[in-house]
């Protein structure tokens, strides 16, 4: 009757390692979407697969995330962060002008329109119409 006495170097055999799931970066995802978009001869795609430990739906979900846009290197999400920060100053600054020219119509509308009410005048398409044809 002996017993095994484990020492704490070793694992437990008893207790099993949670598997985890794998994480890919983006460049690595964008490394092997060319690899594979490279291979010309028949069976590379499957070797490459192999030799990553993928499996085919990871190249499918990869390619859709490329073709949304999803998957970007880091150097290149900082270029569209950037080129985002700028679209948005651009828009700001349009439409700070654009209600600025709103504000002035919008007076003008309302000074032809005390100016009419003054003279008496019916400022609508229907009466003046009617005016033309008599």
């Amino acid at each position: 009757m002996s017993q095994t006495i484990h020492s704490p170097a070793s694992p437990d055999p008893e207790v099993l390692e949670k598997p985890r799931r794998r994480v890919f970066s983006n460049a690595y995802k964008l490394r092997i979407l060319q690899e594979t978009e490279q291979a010309a001869e028949f069976g590379q795609v499957g070797a490459i697969l192999r030799r990553e430990g993928l499996y085919y739906s990871h190249l499918k979900n990869w390619r859709r995330q490329k073709e949304n846009g999803e998957l970007v290197a880091k150097k290149d999400a900082r270029k569209i962060v950037k080129n985002h920060d700028k679209i948005i100053h651009q828009l700001q600054d349009e439409n700070r002008k654009l209600r600025k020219e709103l504000k002035h119509a919008q007076a003008v509308i309302d000074v032809q329109k005390k100016f009419s009410n003054l003279l008496e005048i019916s400022l609508s398409s229907n009466e003046t119409n009617d005016s033309s044809k008599s």
